[in-house]
């Protein structure tokens, strides 16, 4: 289940082209996929490919921490790192476990708060496109639901 030449070169010119959420969003795209392709590979007792794939998922987790990092503090942000910290664990637990299930359950997670971005996104660009008048600056909900996923992945 590996990417085949069409689907990197769509993620490349998505990213290119990609507003701050559309990068957000594809980096979830990535995260989701290399933890299904992990599960796959558990499945299929492929231990060196299970490994790579839940690898790279770190290294997005790296770059999706990162984010925070740069774009300040709140509540929003430290729901999110508590979030990607719990995934992580889980990520390991679920490698010492030898548990495909698991691994799937946190794509699942990753999947819900990617809807999230996705939404607020649909939001912003219903702001930009709609004619002048009261804008609202806050995304309604992103923090409940975040701390929601978050209440998911902690509980085993």
């Amino acid at each position: 289940m590996t990417m085949n030449s069409t689907e990197l070169t769509y993620r490349k010119t998505a990213v290119e082209g990609a507003s701050g959420f559309g990068l957000l969003i594809a980096l979830y795209d990535t995260l989701s996929g290399d933890l299904l392709r992990a599960a796959d590979a558990e499945r299929r007792n492929d231990i060196e490919k299970r490994c790579q794939e839940v690898n790279h998922a770190t290294l997005v987790i790296g770059y999706l921490e990162d984010w925070i990092e740069r774009s300040g503090g709140g509540e929003l942000a430290q729901q999110l790192s508590a979030f990607y910290s719990s995934l992580r664990r889980k990520m390991i637990e679920a490698q010492i476990k030898r548990s495909a299930e698991s691994l799937e359950e946190q794509v699942a997670l990753v999947l819900k708060i990617r809807e999230i971005w996705s939404a607020m996104e649909r939001q912003k660009t219903a702001q930009m496109e709609a004619p002048e008048g009261p804008q609202t600056s806050g995304y309604p909900g992103s923090v409940s639901a975040v701390h929601h996923a978050n209440a998911c992945s902690w509980s085993a």
